[in-house]
């Protein structure tokens, strides 16, 4: 890979132009998505941000030719240089994707063959594309992994998908992604699951590959402070709409939209405990959404015209457009919201879990050695560290799921079984666990009424009615809301199914998350 001091290669490639996308439910007159204008220019990093449910995967994947089960592409064109990728022939659209397109999902599980040892489904990818001799992809596949930061030696690539991490998952998704120098990137959230010094490298790598190779990247996430670090242009999203585009330094400084002014608001800062506020309500979803301006119910600047008519994406400065009617008149934003009181260092800790001297063990393989630490009632203790640190695994072996461990856990003074299923109810009622991958965490059969319920008719809290009830309130607690109920995790998007996981460890009534 090039440093980032050669001069770019604009021009090699065209970028895509996307022009009045929409994307429907399938024999219903409902939009999932409309009106979707972009421009990725070669060599140029656009992300595309906005609320979990808005639409940004929807749009991302449109890009590919593709629309998940119970919705379909029913508008626009996505051109790619001068074919229009949503009215070629199947088999070209299946060429297309991967070779000059390739999308790297928000669940980087699903990229890999669990059967399928790392390398050789590396070495796999490379012939399916034609790229290397048989001698020669062994050693592509090593120069990828290396690309992003991973071991490249034997060991590691003898490995299956179950042997790696979170985050090198993660990244072995991203090397095969990158290994073919497609034109255009669609990234959903690949950085989500990495540790923050692999994920500055992995940001780094890719906007090398960008600049280098004149690569056009669409970046799909929630996180701004990637956004902050990695795009030229943000694109925000409110219910299936483009709300706001423009260059990213006139975005983070001047927002002209009241959502992205709340979404900044939102952000957490490491420098002071800053004052945040939420955005009051929820996204409408698809076929809920209010007349005119989407956001106008839950917008502080509305006014009575904003309900009227849907408002155009019309420029207020040079490349900046924004979806609002008000945004010459709501004057100036200000980051500073004032700080709120840390806690006291000093204040009286009644422990509920220790641990003491934990040593964890993968067969003959010693991975965790002598951690000590306990957590008080009322408090929260962040367990941090790189990818393959071990966070994982002593979390993993504290909620009774990795059971090859020595030491002591003791959950009120009380020494906790090695695995949850020799634990006693109670014990596993009162510690809860909500898993990092909200994609393999959910029973895909179940409705989201019948996976929340389920700890509570396990333990014998509620049933029936009651127990309805109480899901409906653990759901707006999460932001969701009782439209919910009767869907299965399938109709979520990323950030919604893990918000189904919270309500579903709250609905235990847990001491200890």
């Amino acid at each position: 890979m090039a440093t980032m001091e050669q001069e770019p290669t604009q021009g090699k490639v065209g970028g895509l132009v996307v022009e009045d996308l929409g994307v429907m439910i399938t024999g219903k007159d409902i939009d999932i998505v409309n009106d979707i204008d972009l421009v990725l220019k070669p060599g140029e990093v656009v992300g595309l941000v906005g609320e979990s449910g808005s639409g940004k995967t929807t749009v991302g994947t449109s890009l590919l030719n593709y629309s998940r089960a119970g919705a379909h592409i029913s508008s626009g064109k996505v051109l790619l240089e001068d074919r229009d990728v949503l009215h070629l022939p199947w088999q070209q659209v299946r060429q297309i994707r991967g070779e000059e397109i390739a999308y790297v999902p928000q669940d980087p599980a699903s990229a890999l063959n669990p059967s399928i040892r790392i390398g050789k489904q590396i070495v796999e990818l490379l012939a399916l594309r034609g790229i290397g001799t048989d001698a020669s992809r062994l050693q592509g596949a090593r120069d990828g992994l290396a690309e992003v930061g991973l071991p490249n030696d034997d060991e590691f690539l003898s490995r299956y998908a179950h042997q790696l991490s979170g985050g090198q998952v993660q990244r072995v998704a991203l090397a095969m992604a990158f290994l073919p120098k497609p034109k255009v990137l669609v990234l959903d959230e690949p950085t989500t699951g990495l540790d923050v010094t692999t994920q500055a490298m992995v940001l780094d790598t890719m906007a090398q590959l960008c600049r280098t190779h004149g690569v056009s990247a669409l970046y799909v996430t929630h996180d701004l402070a990637v956004v902050a670090n990695i795009a030229d242009r943000v694109a925000v999203m409110y219910a299936g709409q483009i709300v706001e585009l423009g260059p990213k330094e006139q975005m983070f400084r001047e927002p002209a939209h009241p959502y992205t002014r709340a979404l900044l608001d939102s952000i957490p800062h490491l420098s002071q405990a800053r004052a945040l506020t939420g955005i009051p309500g929820r996204t409408p979803a698809p076929g809920a959404r209010p007349s005119g301006c989407r956001f106008h119910d839950r917008c502080s600047f509305a006014v009575d015209a904003c309900a009227q008519a849907v408002p155009e994406l019309h420029q207020i400065a040079p490349a900046h457009d924004v979806r609002c009617i008000r945004a010459e008149e709501i004057g100036h934003w200000d980051i500073s919201r004032g700080t709120v009181p840390d806690s006291d260092p000093d204040k009286a800790r009644e422990v509920i879990l220790s641990v003491d001297g934990l040593d964890v063990f993968y067969g003959r393989k010693h991975v965790v050695h002598n951690v000590t630490f306990d957590l008080a009632k009322a408090e929260v203790v962040a367990l941090v560290g790189e990818s393959g640190s071990g966070k994982t695994t002593i979390s993993r072996s504290i909620g009774g799921l990795h059971k090859d461990w020595t030491g002591a856990i003791t959950f009120e003074g009380e020494p906790l079984a090695h695995s949850a299923r020799q634990r006693s109810a109670v014990h596993r009622k009162r510690l809860q666990y909500i898993f990092q991958n909200p994609y393999l965490s959910l029973n895909p059969r179940l409705t989201i009424e019948q996976i929340v319920k389920r700890p509570m008719e396990l333990f014998g809290l509620a049933s029936g009615k009651e127990a309805t009830d109480r899901v409906v309130e653990l759901l707006d607690q999460v932001a969701l809301g009782p439209r919910m109920l009767k869907y299965q995790a399938n109709r979520l998007s990323g950030g919604e199914r893990q918000r189904v996981a919270i309500a579903r460890a709250l609905a235990a009534e847990p001491d200890v998350l």
